[in-house]
């Protein structure tokens, strides 16, 4: 049975470019953004509208963003690069400010980019290379000060804490709403897909955040009503994929439909335009600083380094979903040129192999030349997982 509040989120997602001409026309300032440290609380408590700006899958847009950027720049990026310069996306159209952090280094090139060629007002968080040491946490407090004070300059008012900290109460109920229904996508019942929930989290990229959190709330609801409580034991002979590594925004499907044709079952992820920014975000303070250490101490973005393995919080964190989500493989999708990513490949696939766990890389872009080299890999990987599982049981059966 459908969740039948998915159809209205996809609605209200085609209609809310024409909402935001509207709003603008009456006064209101877009805030597109790009990263991963960006608080969007800070921005709406000014009255800014928050749009992140993901956009993928498009070669032609790629190879428009190279006319600008280094042809080495990650297709994500150039891809981002060349929507700018074409200027058809509607949410970039309806931008007012631009944010983008520091988190990835590419990130801030596109940055410089944007601002330089197209003449678009950008601001620029900065964020440490080491988000543990204490010299780290000063210099990001500070670069959370000046952020907020460059958006207040373009706000025309200055933070208010009673509104401030509607918005922290906002965005909460929004993350924990979301961590809920992720929950769901990999149980036993599978009422709802992991990417029908992905589909979801991208649409509150866009969407009013007070509509959002009303149509999650809904969701959640109708799941409650057609599934009992969290069961997420294994079904016979599924293969039970997670997918970790580079961005996967919104207009690139070629893996996950790769997957889910083959039999493959997504049933967790930790990229950063899923489930990731939502955990783990705990707000001590109701001020720009505390709400922006609460971004730096979630799980660290891939793009920061961290040579300590044993006490990496990422590959914790990777663990920790993995055993949550009764995940019995990672796809760790890089895309070309995202060189944190791809060089984090090796360390990551070998402490997951200590715990028995196979690790798949798929290294891509989006050209549609792979698509057949990457379907045998999957395919392969997917009966691999497939075989063991049927092995297991016949085991236990035994």
């Amino acid at each position: 049975m459908a969740i039948k509040t998915l159809d209205i989120i996809r609605r209200r997602v085609e209609e809310r470019p024409e909402e935001l001409k509207k709003e603008r026309a009456n006064g209101k300032k877009v805030l597109g953004w790009i990263g991963y440290h960006i608080p969007e609380e800070v921005a709406y408590s000014l009255g800014f509208i928050p749009i992140r700006i993901s956009v993928g899958g498009d070669s032609k847009l790629v190879e428009v963003g190279a006319r600008y950027a280094s042809s080495k720049t990650c297709v994500f990026l150039r891809e981002i690069v060349g929507a700018f310069a074409e200027n058809t996306d509607p949410y970039i159209q309806e931008t007012d400010v631009l944010a983008f952090d520091a988190t990835c280094l590419q990130n801030f090139r596109a940055a410089e980019v944007i601002e330089y060629f197209f003449k678009r007002d950008v601001v620029v968080l900065g964020v440490p290379r080491n988000v543990y040491w204490e010299e780290a946490i000063e210099y990001f407090t500070q670069e959370a000060k000046e952020f907020t004070r460059l958006l207040e300059e373009r706000a025309g008012v200055s933070v208010d804490k009673k509104k401030l900290a509607e918005a922290v109460d906002l965005f909460n109920k929004i993350r924990a709403a979301l961590k809920e229904i992720y929950q769901y996508q990999a149980s036993k019942g599978n009422v709802i897909s992991w990417l029908e929930v992905y589909d979801l989290i991208q649409a509150g990229y866009v969407l009013d955040k007070q509509e959002y959190l009303q149509l999650l709330q809904q969701t959640l609801a109708e799941l409650k009503e057609q599934q009992s409580y969290i069961d997420i034991e294994q079904e016979a002979g599924e293969a039970r994929i997670f997918i970790s590594g580079s961005v996967i925004p919104r207009g690139d499907r070629k893996l996950i439909n790769i997957i889910t044709s083959l039999g493959g079952r997504i049933v967790g992820d930790d990229i950063w335009t899923g489930i990731i920014p939502y955990l783990d975000l705990n707000i001590k303070e109701i001020s720009p600083e505390g709400i922006a250490l609460g971004y730096l101490n979630r799980t660290p973005h891939g793009a920061l380094p961290y040579l300590e393995l044993k006490t990496d919080k990422r590959l914790k964190k990777l663990h920790g979903l993995l055993d949550e989500y009764k995940a019995q493989g990672v796809i760790y999708h890089t895309l070309r040129y995202c060189d944190p990513y791809t060089f984090k490949a090796k360390e990551t696939k070998d402490v997951l192999a200590q715990s028995g766990i196979p690790l798949l890389e798929i290294h891509t872009e989006y050209a549609g030349s792979d698509y057949e080299a990457i379907r045998t890999r999957v395919e392969a990987f997917v009966e691999m997982i497939r075989n063991q599982t049927i092995e297991s049981e016949e085991e236990v059966s035994a």
